[in-house]
């Protein structure tokens, strides 16, 4: 008997290579507002779920201007999503594999209209959907990651226990989300998000095809 029936799988970092380049679309833009968001400072915000615009109320800066700058994010970022191969090697083998033994979902912080774009206009073909049972995205709950709902939410959806489930998540703010929903997590090496904490990993793995040989060995 296999130890899970149902796989989680996180999007940005872990089916697709999109994370760099929300943060240069923001970097860009809180850069107008005279605003240095470094790596280190996105890393904090991102690990912690935190509003990264807290950073521009924190200077002063009038919510008007907030909001059209985060509007000329969410439009600069789909302008890069449009511009790159998103694709990550071995994804679209590893879940064919995978889709024989297993359920899966998609559960991610990424916005729908992000999610739209990233498969109806990626340069390169993303056969990534077809093969989940279930894609939540951000409309599809009510708190993001960290917290444990957007993986509760899927548990809820399979009617399934956390033991019957594996999350697989490429940054600290997954993780946590996972660990807090009490399921198995299993933490992909992802260059973006290293320096992040990863001790409380169930599994570390270096890209989803060993995720195949780890699932194949719990058998």
């Amino acid at each position: 008997m296999q130890k899970y029936s149902h796989l989680l799988f996180d999007h940005d970092g872990v089916l697709v290579n999109t994370e760099h380049l929300y943060y240069e679309s923001t970097r860009q833009k809180l850069a107008e507002l005279d605003i240095d968001l470094t790596l280190p400072i996105y890393m904090q915000v991102m690990v912690n779920g935190s509003d990264v615009w807290e950073l521009a109320r924190a200077r002063g800066v009038f919510e008007e201007v907030i909001a059209s700058q985060r509007l000329q994010r969410n439009a600069l970022y789909q302008t890069l999503l449009g511009a790159e191969d998103l694709s990550i090697e071995g994804v679209e083998e590893a879940l064919v594999k995978l889709k024989q033994k297993y359920s899966m979902a998609i559960v991610t912080t990424c916005k729908d209209a992000d999610f739209a774009y990233i498969h109806d206009h990626s340069p390169n073909s993303l056969n990534i959907v077809p093969h989940m049972d279930l894609v939540l995205t951000r409309s599809s709950y009510t708190n993001s990651k960290p917290d444990p709902e957007p993986y509760l939410t899927a548990l809820e959806h399979f009617s399934i226990t956390p033991d019957q489930a594996l999350v697989i998540e490429d940054s600290e703010r997954g993780l946590r989300s996972a660990v807090a929903a009490g399921i198995d997590c299993a933490v992909v090496e992802y260059g973006f998000t290293a320096s992040q904490d990863f001790s409380k990993a169930t599994y570390r793995i270096k890209n989803l095809s060993y995720l195949v040989v780890l699932l194949k060995g719990l058998e």
